[in-house]
């Protein structure tokens, strides 16, 4: 049985929430809180498996709490929430920051036809979160180690992989905070454009992008149709819609079918870049549930570009990195924080393709 914590201002969303969460026979509502201080206080008595937190409550917000409860009771955290202006945005990324798993909307009422899908995904998501395991939140610091970075197979020196044009990553469930770490130990110079298909709730993709772009020494966009990427800059898939390479260095934006039942699909992506550019991109499969992105990272895997794939400790899910490793795609199989050193070692600064 999964025993949840529900925290909302609104008696009528906990009320939904409740109803919602009971009406799976695996899961128990243990308490319900309406702001932040009660949910520290629900949380080290009820020992609940998950949260769902709110964000803009009175007394204490849902960055606060959970910026608490990782520090005194660590628990997995799902931020169910409205998308009402950049200042919920903002905080609710706060909060992902702070070390919440997940962030959803809430859901609407029963008499609407969006109800049913927000239903399965909420739960869905829930049953997820509950069997994550979490600990006390610390800053994850840069690595100091010189371990030597090696592609396939063979050890290689910094700069030693010619002529990298492009770097794809893909994420979802854990992504958001993932990528936050990953891109703070990216230099401004950094010579190669970065491209990412990021699964999130529609809705959540621009507030994402802006609090990245706060925390981040690059400047990060939602891409548009028939951009030109740079170098440096990193570009993100908007809600919605399949971002692709339409040529090189040109991104393309379609609402194609589902692949691996999401939209945008990190192997649309992927397998671009592999047709694009070859061996000239590098791969980056982060944590998420599913499969999306695995067989796109074989794609560029056999075309003898470098890959990588976020390890089982250090990703929130290790579902579509687990994919890739079982598929033989990934050269590198990296905790979070040896990533971005990595990529730093394959790319070659001298010698990357700096076109503009």
């Amino acid at each position: 049985m999964i025993r949840i914590l529900i925290v909302d201002d609104s008696a009528t969303i906990r009320t939904l929430l409740k109803a919602i969460f009971e009406s799976d026979p695996e899961m128990l509502v243990v308490g319900m809180a309406s702001n932040g201080v009660e949910a520290a206080a629900q949380t080290a008595l009820l020992k609940p498996d998950v949260i769902t937190m709110d964000i803009l409550m009175p007394v204490m917000n849902g960055f606060e709490a959970t910026r608490r409860i990782m520090a005194e009771n660590p628990t997995p955290i799902v931020v169910v929430t409205s998308h009402v202006d950049s200042v919920e945005l903002n905080t609710t990324f706060n909060a992902i920051k702070a070390g919440a798993l997940d962030v959803i909307a809430k859901p609407v009422g029963q008499a609407y036809h969006e109800f049913e899908p927000m239903r399965s995904r909420l739960i869905d998501t829930v049953k997820l979160m509950a069997g994550v395991k979490v600990v006390r939140r610390r800053s994850v610091l840069p690595s100091s180690g010189t371990a030597p970075v090696q592609h396939n197979g063979q050890p290689i020196a910094p700069g030693a992989h010619p002529g990298v044009a492009v770097i794809v990553i893909g994420a979802s469930t854990g992504g958001p905070a993932a990528l936050n770490t990953l891109f703070k130990m990216l230099p401004a110079s950094l010579p190669a454009p970065v491209v990412v298909v990021q699964h999130m709730t529609i809705g959540f993709t621009e507030g994402l992008v802006s609090w990245l772009r706060q925390e981040s020494h690059l400047p990060i966009v939602l891409a548009t149709h028939n951009q030109r990427v740079r170098p440096g800059e990193i570009y993100f898939a908007p809600d919605d819609q399949h971002l692709e390479f339409a040529a090189r260095d040109v991104m393309g934006l379609n609402r194609g079918p589902l692949v691996s039942h999401v939209r945008p699909s990190v192997t649309r992506l992927f397998d671009s870049a592999a047709r694009v550019y070859g061996s000239e991109a590098i791969g980056v499969l982060l944590t998420g549930m599913g499969d999306d992105g695995a067989i796109g990272l074989a794609h560029l895997h056999e075309q003898g570009a470098p890959t990588i794939a976020q390890n089982e400790a250090s990703a929130v899910v290790f579902g579509m990195p687990k994919v890739a490793v079982e598929l033989g795609a990934a050269d590198f199989v990296l905790p979070l924080e040896r990533i971005s050193p990595t990529l730093l070692s394959l790319l070659d600064k001298r010698g990357a393709r700096l076109r503009r």
